[in-house]
């Protein structure tokens, strides 16, 4: 793991608390993500681990707590100023938000929606070329240009998710979540997305924060991971942390968050 500015973190998240009616599912979570590397979230299912991503990308309203990006709390705004702030955050997800009717080009170029303005922002043939060609070296970075025209309903499950890493890249992501990326892919396909998750991080300098069930790629692929039981952190802290008894016990507790 390469050396972060500690004291910087790109996003910060403190005291981040969300219950259903009677039930809590996150009790107080703290932690922070640095550009340059691969947090990995792990725990057994209904741990915490993706409400607390939808927590920070606005997706679910914690009770209380603080967001704070580039040092900004993004609790304290709303409306077109909530939109702007969030920009530098992208999200993918366990099941693929590709439209199936478009090509991969398509796809990505609308990671830039938030920012393009009039025709542009209403419909995908109004996407200029300065538009295209920056989706197309997106596309290129996750080794998906031969594909670019091609429907993404005809895609695979691995290519359809790296074509949605590359409309995060249109987005000019500086923070990218990654809710259960790899959980549908079979396992040569998980290992190419983990690789590239891997390398934006330590080659482009973006901050990933994963949902992973599988200990074994957190170990490989990230930088620290964050343990949760029940909604609380139960660990945090490098990847070499995780022994045999912690994944044990973060995976055979009866887990009765969200």
């Amino acid at each position: 793991m390469r050396a972060l500015d500690q004291d910087y973190p790109i996003l910060r998240v403190g005291s981040l608390a969300k219950s259903y009616g009677d039930r809590k599912v996150l009790h107080d979570v703290d932690f922070s993500l640095h550009r340059g590397e691969v947090v990995a979230f792990l725990g057994a299912n209904g741990s915490g681990k993706s409400t607390t991503l939808k927590c920070v990308m606005g997706l679910e309203t914690p009770d209380s707590g603080s967001v704070r990006l580039h040092g900004r709390d993004l609790q304290t705004l709303s409306g077109r100023s909530l939109r702007i702030a969030r920009r530098p955050i992208a999200m993918v997800f366990q099941k693929i938000h590709l439209v199936p009717r478009r090509t991969a080009l398509e796809n990505v170029c609308a990671g830039a929606l938030g920012r393009l303005s009039g025709s542009a922002s209403v419909s995908p043939l109004f996407f200029g070329r300065e538009l295209q060609e920056e989706a197309m070296a997106a596309l290129q970075r996750v080794g998906m240009a031969d594909r670019a025209h091609e429907l993404a309903g005809r895609l695979s499950g691995g290519q359809a998710q790296r074509v949605a890493v590359a409309r995060a890249l249109c987005q000019r992501a500086e923070v990218l979540l990654a809710d259960e990326p790899v959980s549908a892919l079979d396992p040569a396909a998980a290992e190419e997305v983990m690789i590239l998750l891997h390398d934006l991080a330590h080659e482009e300098n973006l901050a990933v924060a994963a949902v992973l069930h599988q200990p074994d790629l957190a170990l490989r692929y990230a930088d620290r991971a964050i343990g949760l039981l029940n909604g609380r952190i139960e660990y945090s802290g490098p990847v070499q942390g995780l022994t045999n008894g912690l994944r044990e016990r973060l995976y055979s507790a009866k887990a009765v968050a969200a």
